[in-house]
């Protein structure tokens, strides 16, 4: 998979790409992932992205000549075989879920436009993105952090990235609205015991201490895997 982010802040991905299992897809040639400075494809000395809105109102807009060069000379929408995802990140666009990872994970290639300051140009949204997608009911400063939690759940199914695909297909299941719902899981020790006194944990510690589930330790995983089901469904 190709993935591709046209910002004007291109340096807040570098140690996003850099870390954990995502550097180590890149590695492995499973998924390539650039940030692009937007800035590139202006046409005068000053580099401009943004200019007032028409009819008034507070901050700037992201231009449309600049963001149409850039999906234009992105795109690999003429190569065969592989499909292209123009996605803009918006606070108005339909909020993203699990399932909007599954389907975007089928794409050969996703452009992601990060709006900044008032939004960007609604010509932008009508004519050269695919969709708008808002990862919440909330307003960010820009898209950046959006687009990097939609490339962590997207890269995440592309096939080789998490080691163990029983992982992905065992840890969770989807509700009706596409939110992954997880059993809860536990680790050693068995028993935790604190020994601070006066803290707020004290009433919910208790001398007896906090326990591992005893299903999870009677090694029947018939009646573990049964158990997990019911703790999924609460």
């Amino acid at each position: 998979m190709k993935i591709d982010i046209i910002t004007i802040f291109p340096d807040i991905f570098n140690s996003f790409f850099s870390e954990s299992l995502l550097a180590r897809a890149i590695k492995k040639k499973l998924i390539s992932i650039k940030a692009h400075n937007l800035r590139k494809w202006t046409n005068d000395n000053h580099k401009t992205v943004d200019d007032r809105p028409y009819g008034g109102g507070a901050g700037m807009l992201l231009k449309i000549e600049p963001i149409f060069r850039a999906v234009k000379s992105l795109s690999s929408y003429k190569v065969r075989q592989v499909k292209t995802r123009v996605i803009l990140l918006s606070a108005k666009g339909k909020q993203f879920t699990q399932k909007d990872a599954r389907r975007l994970s089928k794409y050969s290639q996703l452009i992601f436009i990060c709006g900044r300051y008032e939004g960007v140009d609604e010509r932008v949204a009508k004519y050269v993105a695919d969709e708008e997608i808002s990862v919440g009911p909330f307003v960010l400063f820009g898209g950046e952090v959006p687009v990097m939690t939609i490339i962590e759940a997207v890269s995440r199914l592309v096939p080789g990235v998490v080691a163990k695909e029983e992982s992905i297909k065992n840890e969770s299941f989807s509700d009706k609205q596409g939110v992954e719902k997880e059993y809860p899981q536990y680790t050693r020790p068995e028993i935790f015991r604190m020994k601070i006194r006066n803290s707020k944990f004290e009433i919910r510690n208790s001398r007896r201490g906090w326990h591992v589930p005893k299903i999870l330790l009677s090694g029947d995983h018939k009646k573990i895997t049964s158990w997990r089901e019911k703790q999924k469904k609460n």
